[in-house]
Parts: C-alpha cells; sequence; structure tokens
C-alpha cells in the first residue's frame, strides 16, 4: 500500500482560500500535507483522517525573524510546515479550535496580509508587464515577419493573463475592502 502520494494542482496568488480548502479536504481524507514544490506538486502522507484547518500567510519579511515569526503562531497552536515564495504555511485540528479561528484575528488584519500579497507579487508583475511584456509586444510587431508575428503573439497571451490576474485580484481586494468596516 503506498504511504505516498503527489497531487498536481495550480493556486494563483488570490486562490488561498481555495488552497487551504484544498489542503483541509486532502486531511479529511486521510491525506496530511507535507510540503509544496515546483508550483505545483502537493506531497501528503497516509494519516488518520482528521478535521484540519491549513492557513497561509503571506510574510516575506518573517525571514528576518523567522524564529520569532515561527514561535508566535506555534504559541496559538498553530504547526509550522514550511514557506514556500513567500507563504507559510500553517495547520490545527479543528477540535483545538475556538469556533471559526483563523491565523488572522480580524478584518484589518485580513486586509493586511492582502496588501503584503499585492506589494510582494502584483507589484513586481506589474513592473514585469510594463518593462517586458508590453515593450515586446510592440516591438514584435513591428518586426513585419512570420518569427515576429509569433512572438507578438505569445506575449499578446502573456498580457493578457496578467491583466485577467490584475483584475482577479483587484476585485477580490476591492470586494474584502467594502465588506468590512474600519
Amino acid at each position: 500500500m503506498n504511504d505516498k502520494k503527489i497531487k498536481f494542482r495550480f493556486f494563483t496568488i488570490t486562490q488561498w482560500k481555495q488552497e487551504q480548502e484544498f489542503l483541509r479536504q486532502q486531511h479529511n481524507d486521510g491525506w496530511k500535507f507535507t510540503r509544496l514544490d515546483a508550483l505545483i506538486c502537493y506531497h501528503f502522507e497516509k494519516c488518520q483522517p482528521e478535521d484540519v484547518v491549513y492557513q497561509l500567510d503571506f510574510n516575506p519579511d518573517g525571514r528576518a525573524h523567522k524564529t520569532e515569526y515561527v514561535r508566535m503562531f506555534r504559541d496559538c497552536g498553530w504547526e509550522y510546515l514550511q514557506d514556500y515564495t513567500g507563504y507559510s504555511y500553517f495547520r490545527k485540528a479543528a477540535s483545538e479550535m475556538d469556533g471559526d479561528e483563523e491565523i488572522f484575528c480580524d478584518d484589518s488584519s485580513r486586509l493586511d496580509f492582502m496588501k503584503r500579497v499585492f506589494k510582494g507579487r502584483i507589484i513586481p508583475c506589474i513592473v514585469v508587464f510594463f518593462c517586458v511584456i508590453i515593450p515586446q509586444l510592440l516591438f514584435q510587431f513591428h518586426l513585419n515577419n512570420s518569427y515576429g508575428n509569433i512572438l507578438a503573439g505569445i506575449f499578446a497571451a502573456l498580457g493578457i493573463v496578467y491583466l485577467v490576474m490584475f483584475g482577479t485580484f483587484a476585485i477580490q481586494f476591492l470586494r474584502y475592502q467594502k465588506s468590512i468596516k474600519y
């Protein structure tokens, strides 16, 4: 019997809730998350099925004070799992939680989380979009040959992907910001 498995899933930076639910469901099905690598390779080990809540935090600054950062969550009962591309992964048995407990204790903390994601992920993507994709798209259109047309099509497709990503994050961020009361 195989006690380990790998699942291939891709979650965008705006889909952290779906990623958390995916990990929780796997644990409910008897597969404990052990690590993530290559952006889409989720590694699991066989375990007793249990309702375990998974939470992600985006805190690239936490690396500078890693020991204190992890201790803070451990003191609240969260098990630290790993850091991956700026996100820290935590889990806690649902039976040990007080209601709908999350690592973010209030709406403003969740909004701060989303702002950190924006600064750490979206701003660099915006820079790439305006400094690489748009100039290359314009340059390739002016080449007037089949090679330039193929590359222009590739850069146009990348531009559309970036615009969808920006729009998705902006809509989620604005909806959440509007839903909370300051």
